[in-house]
This record gives structure tokens, C-alpha cells and sequence, in this order.
């Protein structure tokens, strides 16, 4: 297959990817009306089966034995596992109280925050025009916090969980697929304890409110998966500046979402605040391109 189509196909899988994590507050609004403890639960088990399906479709578990063979392996996705169910739950319970706009901001200062963490934990030295953009977001975060009145606790939960997340699986050898395996299948306990609970207590939605709510529970696991695969698909296939840039196009559907679907409040401050951000955002894709063409 010739480099030209292996980057369309990969910029197909990117789009996909990145186009449905756009979306997903529609998937999630549908499910409003359930707690986000329970989606976060069918989230994970649901995922367990399916991500073991196409492991088995891709001859994965050897790869996948091999590498938990190391337990530094398997200590490693444990505190992964934490911190992206922790991430999944701040995201549901964003969308779910009206704050997709917030889930927005999370994720278009998280490459922001990725350089920080690099900085201090890979000793990273930062470029100039890197430094520049860490400062801007940095303003309009504390913008937002001082003068629009709201420290925006759930931005940066999501920015820094899924930072940590990211930097934590790049010291992890295993592909993508398996290690959402493992780190579902370790807090799958958990949520099956608490789905069991809620069943007890005549709490649970799944089964019990009605068809449709049922089957979009159900759907979670699917949800989860497959925007992954897409992501991993397209990822292999393009340089890792194209899918830098692509990756914008999540928060950027929230934004839009948020904004034009959902009305939320969008002031002169958060205008100001989302300035801000977005600059430090063009400039570090400006300088990052720059720097991948050196």
C-alpha cells in the first residue's frame, strides 16, 4: 500500500477518532437521568468483553502475556486504571451538570499541561515560544478563576488526570487495545460491587427504567472501545505532529456543543479566558510543527 493512501486511511481513523470524542456529550446527555457512578460502571465492565473480543480477533494474548510478565507492568496500569476512571467519571459528570464548556477547556489545555509535566518528571526543556504558550493558558485559566468567579476545578481535573494518564503509559510497553483490557479488568471489581449495590438498594437504572436506557448502558462499553481502536488505527499510520493538530477537534465539538446546543453561559470573561488558551494553542501547534520539520 503506497505512504499516500496509508495517510489517508490514517487520517480517516484520526477524524473518526477524534470526531466521536467530540460527540460523546450527546451519547452522555442521553443518559443524563442515570448517576454518573453507574454509567462510569457499565463504562468499564462493558468494556472487559469487548476489548477481550478484539484481542482475540487480533491474536493480542500472547503480546498481552508477555508484557504483563513484568509487574512493574501491572503496578504501573494499576494507578493508570485510577486515574482514567477517575477522568471518565469528572467527563460524565461534567456533560450530565451542565458543564461541557469546562470539559472543553480540560481538554484544550491538556497538550499545555502535558509540556509541564514533561518538564518537571522528564526534564524536558522547554522552547521559547513553549514557554510562552504555557504562560497565556496559564493567564486565562487564572482569568477565568479571578474574574469570571469560577476556578475551574473540573478542567483541570480532566487536564492533569489525563496528563498523568498519558505520561504513566508512555513507561508501559503494551498496545493500546490491552492495556484498556487490563486497566478495565482491575477496576472492574469494583464497579461490579457497586452495580450490585445499587441493584440492592432499588437504586440501578439498568433494567429497571426502561428499554432504551438499558441498551444505551450496554452501549457504554462500546463507546469506550472503539474511538480508541480508531485513534490507535490512525496514529500508526500518521506523524505524531498531524495527529497533535487533530486532536483539537474534540474540545473544540465540545466548545461548540456547549455553546450552540446546550446554551451554556459563554461571557465576555470566558470569551477572554478561551482567547487566551486558544493563542497559547496556536502558538505551541506553530512551534511544534516547526520544530517536527527541523
Amino acid at each position: 500500500m503506497s505512504d499516500s493512501r496509508e495517510q489517508k486511511i490514517g487520517v480517516l481513523y484520526a477524524v473518526s477518532a477524534f470526531g466521536f470524542w467530540g460527540l460523546v456529550p450527546i451519547y452522555f446527555k442521553a443518559v443524563a437521568h442515570v448517576t454518573p457512578l453507574e454509567i462510569l460502571c457499565h463504562r468499564v465492565v462493558w468494556s472487559v468483553p469487548l476489548t477481550a473480543l478484539l484481542i482475540t480477533l487480533g491474536g493480542g494474548w500472547p503480546a498481552l502475556r508477555t508484557a504483563l510478565g513484568d509487574r512493574k507492568v501491572l503496578a504501573t496500569l494499576l494507578l493508570t486504571a485510577t486515574l482514567v476512571a477517575g477522568n471518565w467519571f469528572i467527563f460524565i459528570y461534567a456533560v450530565n451538570t451542565d458543564r461541557v464548556l469546562q470539559a472543553s477547556l480540560g481538554y484544550f489545555i491538556n497538550p499545555l499541561v502535558n509540556v509541564l509535566l514533561g518538564v518537571i518528571f522528564l526534564r524536558e526543556r522547554l522552547r521559547p515560544f513553549q514557554v510562552t504558550a504555557v504562560i497565556l493558558a496559564a493567564v486565562g485559566t487564572l482569568n477565568l478563576t479571578f474574574r469570571a468567579g469560577q476556578f475551574p476545578w473540573i478542567a483541570l481535573t480532566l487536564a492533569f488526570s489525563f496528563g498523568f494518564y498519558g505520561l504513566l503509559r508512555k513507561t508501559v510497553q503494551i498496545e493500546s487495545v490491552n492495556g484498556l483490557f487490563v486497566e478495565t479488568c482491575l477496576v472492574c471489581p469494583p464497579a461490579i460491587a457497586c452495580l450490585l449495590y445499587l441493584g440492592a438498594r432499588g437504586k440501578m437504572a439498568f433494567g429497571t427504567v426502561d428499554a432504551t436506557t438499558t441498551i444505551l448502558l450496554f452501549l457504554a462499553g462500546a463507546v469506550t472501545t472503539f474511538p480508541l481502536v480508531w485513534f490507535t488505527s490512525g496514529a500508526r499510520r500518521l506523524r505524531y505532529a498531524t495527529v497533535g493538530l487533530l486532536q483539537y477537534m474534540a474540545p473544540s465539538l465540545h466548545f461548540v456543543l456547549a455553546v450552540f446546543l446546550y446554551r451554556e453561559p459563554f461571557g465576555g470573561e470566558q470569551l477572554v479566558s478561551f482567547g487566551f488558551i486558544w493563542t497559547a494553542l496556536l502558538i505551541y501547534a506553530v512551534d511544534s510543527h516547526a520544530a517536527h520539520r527541523r
